[in-house]
Order: C-alpha cells, then structure tokens, then sequence
C-alpha cells in the first residue's frame, strides 16, 4: 500500500492517494504477464499446429456424432464381459497393491522406519512408483508378460503402492505421540507399539485411501486396453480400428455408467468405513 501526501498550502488538508502496489511491484507484475505470454507464445510455436485442422474440428466433431448415433447393441455381451474384466483389474490390483505398499509406508515414514537407509529405500520406491504414469507401466509388462489382464493388473499396482504408500507414510507421521510414548514406557516391544500405537492412528486414512485408489483404479483401468493390458479398451480400440462408431457409442456409454457407479459406490463406502 502506498500512501503520498500532497500539502497546498499551510493549512490545506493533506490529501492521501491509495494505491495497492506500489511502482516497483506494479511493474515486477508486469513482467511476469509479459513472461508467461512469450513462453504460451513460444510454445504454441514449437508444437507444429496444424491450424486449418483446427478450425475444422467442430465439423469433425459433428460428423463423428452423426456416425455414433444411435449407440448399437449388436456387442453387447462382448462389452459387458469386458466390463466386468475391468472391475476385476482395478479390484485386484488394488487388494495387492495395498499390502504391498504397507511396509514401503512403515519404512517411509521418519517415525518408524529403523534407520536412514531403509527411510531413502522406502522414498526412493515412492517416488519411482508415482513417476511413471500408468499407461507407462502397461506398456513395460506387455512387453513382458505379453497383452491381457496379467499386465494391466501389474500396471496398476505399480503405479498404486507408490501413491498409497505415500498418503499412508505422511499419516504415519502426524501420529500422537502419546500412545506411543505411553506404551515405550511400559516396556513394549517395537511389534507392539506398532500394533497398538500406530496402526490405530491411521486406520481412518487407510480406509480413505483405499477407496479412493481403487476408485482412481476403476477409471485406470478402462484405458489400459488401448495398449493391449486388458479390459474394456481392448474391444474400444478394436471398434475404433474398424470404425464401428455405433459401438463406440455404446462403449463410451458403459465407460460414463461403469465410472458414475464407482463414484457412487466408494462415496457409500466412506461413508460406512470412515
């Protein structure tokens, strides 16, 4: 805030202009406007647009809605079989990725892990979990185990552990230290603490955050079939090899329904879990 007084005379009242920032900040703010428009110019320069696509794409649009309608129920067995092949993915790679991640958080958390070394260890799988994009992970074992269910379902619960195991650790930490030193004063083993002073504590967030991943999982899971990782992505890729629009249609349609469902669902059950 900026205040300047300006006297007319002896006994002139002295009159105060009220400015928010001052000229320094005003020009700082400025440069930072300028900055961020040279750099989207920039890189809207170096990404090749290829403008008349653009403009052409309300068109596009239209017309591929045209071709969808109305939604096809010729597949409609194939979709909900594969369907149900997506639920039980996210399903399963949730259940495993949870116990997976229990220990990585333990040894995570500054307050329970034995030492430096197994804290790094525990940060370093976190971090390198988290950092590869599912998609990523799904191409990685198809590579390996080759295309169906097996490398979706290792996808998911790579990229999982990486983000339970996160939340689980940084609640871990924010424990109340008096359980715990109550127990230690007691005499409790380490195995005991850990049962009886922390696992209580955050038992709330590991419900929440199981919900919550297998809900992120459920919505994963419908894409990893574009790369051969099984689920309902294969037959939509499929369908869109053939330009099979209606039964796009229709497959879009399940995904919206499958994804409203898990919503709904997870929200009960935070409800009745937490």
């Amino acid at each position: 805030m900026v205040t300047t007084t300006q006297n007319t005379g002896p006994d002139a009242i002295a009159e105060r202009e009220w400015s928010r920032y001052t000229p320094k900040q005003r020009w700082l703010r400025f440069a930072m406007y300028g900055g961020v428009v040279l750099a989207t110019v920039w890189s809207l320069s170096t990404i090749n647009i290829i403008w008349p696509w653009l403009w052409d794409a309300p068109q596009q649009m239209g017309d591929l809605f045209s071709r969808m309608y109305p939604p096809s129920l010729n597949d409609w067995e194939m979709i909900a079989i594969t369907l149900l092949e997506t639920v039980n993915i996210a399903t399963i790679a949730t259940f495993f990725a949870v116990f997976l991640s229990l220990p990585i958080a333990l040894i995570a958390a500054q307050n329970t892990t034995p030492n430096k070394l197994t804290l790094w260890i525990g940060r370093f799988i976190l971090v390198s979990s988290r950092s590869v994009n599912t998609i990523i992970w799904a191409l990685l074992f198809v590579a390996i185990f080759g295309p169906g269910v097996m490398a979706g379902i290792l996808a998911i619960i790579f990229r999982s552990i990486g983000f339970i195991g996160k939340l689980l650790g940084e609640a871990i930490e924010e424990i109340d230290r008096a359980p715990i030193e109550a127990l230690e004063s007691v005499g409790a083993s380490r195995f005991k603490i850990l049962i009886y002073g922390v696992v209580p504590q955050v038992m709330p967030t590991f419900f929440a955050v199981t919900i919550l991943r297998w809900d992120i999982n459920l919505r994963e899971s419908t894409v990893l079939g574009l790369v051969g990782a099984g689920g309902i992505g294969i037959v939509l890729q499929g369908a869109i090899d053939t330009f099979a629009w209606q039964t796009v249609a229709t497959i879009l349609l399940a995904i919206i329904g499958l994804v409203i469902v898990g919503e709904a669902l997870a929200a009960w059950l935070r409800k009745k879990v937490i």
